[in-house]
């Protein structure tokens, strides 16, 4: 839509004034939603899923994956069984996501997790692939992993290298750190469903199909 030209002549000063005033806090505005958006696209934007789920609780055993996240990627991730990537609700699409994770009854730690395809290496399977921004000292297939995911970063993508890839990942791990500093995702820390993680077992949660929201 374009604005018709209006002559401001006559306009008493303290309007024009008030009126520089707000075109001045306009563009402020528009320029730190640019740098919180990043590099989202406009397509992006547009396609931003308003999920009902979210935050959204789940639990299962930590199975080996495709085996990429450490010896490709440097960023090591823990994959659900099916059972837990089967059940996930519906307006929860395919993307990346961030929240909080712990493994067994360990410390609770911020996470970012991609759920779908991964279309830079064209999977054929859908997975859910965990990366918790924490440094462990040895592997933890076997264990129960018990995550909330809180917030939305962007749909997948193809990248045209690995490296772009990588970048992007690590671009996600950051926003995940800032935004889980926000009070309204401080306060999951505290949620019980952490607190049962300790009275959870392997063969309890592989044969139960372990999902567990409004807990």
């Amino acid at each position: 839509m374009r604005l018709a030209a209006v002559s401001l002549a006559g306009v008493p000063g303290e309007v024009l004034q008030l009126l520089r005033f707000n075109f001045t806090n306009l563009e402020l505005t528009t320029q730190r939603l640019k740098r919180q958006l990043g590099s989202r696209t406009d397509s992006d934007i547009r396609t931003e899923p308003a999920m009902k789920s979210l935050p959204f609780f789940c639990r299962g055993e930590v199975i080996r994956g495709f085996g990429r996240g450490s010896k490709e990627l440097g960023i090591p991730t823990a994959n659900f069984p099916d059972s837990v990537v089967d059940n996930l609700p519906a307006d929860i699409s395919t993307g990346i996501y961030y929240g909080w994770a712990c493994v067994g009854n360990g410390d609770l730690h911020k996470m970012v997790m991609s759920i779908g395809w991964n279309p830079y290496y064209k999977n054929t399977k859908k997975s859910m692939e965990t990366h918790v921004i924490h440094t462990f000292k040895e592997d933890f297939y076997g264990e129960i992993l018990s995550v909330v995911m809180v917030g939305y970063i962007r749909p997948e993508r193809s990248y045209d290298s690995l490296e772009a890839l990588i970048a992007a990942i690590n671009n996600d791990i950051e926003e995940a750190k800032v935004n889980l500093e926000l009070p309204e995702h401080l306060k999951l820390r505290e949620d019980n469903f952490f607190t049962s993680a300790s009275t959870s077992s392997p063969a309890t949660a592989s044969t139960s199909q372990t999902i567990i929201n409004g807990h």
